[in-house]
């Protein structure tokens, strides 16, 4: 039987009278490739918004591990072991991806104001373990080579394999990956796809949003479609290619099933 790492019952969030998301019951699966697809406005950031804790529940139920984590902020979320990419990835420009790497380990160290102050052994400690993290993600996207540029000087889809290191150096569990191949070309495309497979296949459970179904197609286990809020679908890629709502809402009344 597969193991459910986060579930989601009647999840739900409004806006004023809008229902961004309604009712929507979910379950993602350790180890497996878990795609949210839906036209534009389905409601599917926001699901990932309630899922990392950055937004909270109107109502509804969300666990991770089997445990209500209703109301945790996006820090607490991100300490049991959630972490998320964004559709832009937001870098410090004027420091090097070294740099902005180590940052990403630091909700894992102890050492605190008073550590900084007095330069402890802690700090020191602390400092080291980031780095050695930072090098670790940094090896794992492929990208030991432009440790020391900075990170302005970086492509799109360095970028977006910058962000993948990012949310490795915190220790997840689980990865949220918001529209992890947008504004890349096909040939990056199947590269970074190819290293979100290398994450599953660490161990790591992988949740994604993307647009293009391909990509989708070739990489989920699982995909869960949402529209208007609502979720309208979910199975196996070859279930919901040919499922009939899918296509009305989404994929369009001339895609081919076999593609």
């Amino acid at each position: 039987m597969s193991e459910i790492i986060i579930e989601t019952r009647a999840l739900t969030k409004r806006f004023g009278g809008l229902n961004a998301v309604k009712d929507v019951d979910a379950r993602i699966e350790r180890g497996k490739i878990t795609a949210i697809i839906g036209p534009n406005g389905a409601g599917k950031t926001t699901f990932f918004n309630l899922v990392s804790g950055t937004f909270p529940l109107t109502s509804g139920e969300l666990r991770f591990e089997g445990e209500k984590v209703d109301g945790k902020r996006p820090d607490e979320m991100a300490r049991l072991g959630i972490a998320r990419t964004f559709q832009t990835t937001s870098l410090f420009d004027g420091a090097t991806v070294m740099d902005n790497l180590i940052v990403g380990h630091r909700l894992r160290t102890r050492s605190g104001l008073f550590d900084a102050i007095f330069q402890t052994a802690r700090l020191r400690e602390d400092e080291r373990i980031c780095r050695d993290k930072a090098e670790e993600a940094l090896d794992f996207v492929g990208l030991r080579h432009i440790a020391n540029r900075l990170a302005a000087d970086v492509t799109q889809e360095e970028r977006k394999r910058i962000a993948f290191a990012l949310a490795l150096a915190t220790d997840p569990k689980v990865l949220l990956l918001d529209e992890p191949a947008g504004g890349v070309n096909p040939e990056e495309t199947a590269g970074l796809a190819d290293l979100i497979r290398k994450m599953a296949a660490s161990g790591l459970t992988i949740c994604l949003i993307e647009h293009k179904m391909d990509m989708v197609m070739g990489l989920a286990d699982h995909i869960i479609v949402l529209d208007h809020g609502v979720k309208i679908a979910d199975g196996s890629p070859g279930e919901i290619r040919s499922n009939p709502l899918v296509i009305e809402a989404y994929l369009g009344a001339g895609h081919d099933a076999a593609a």
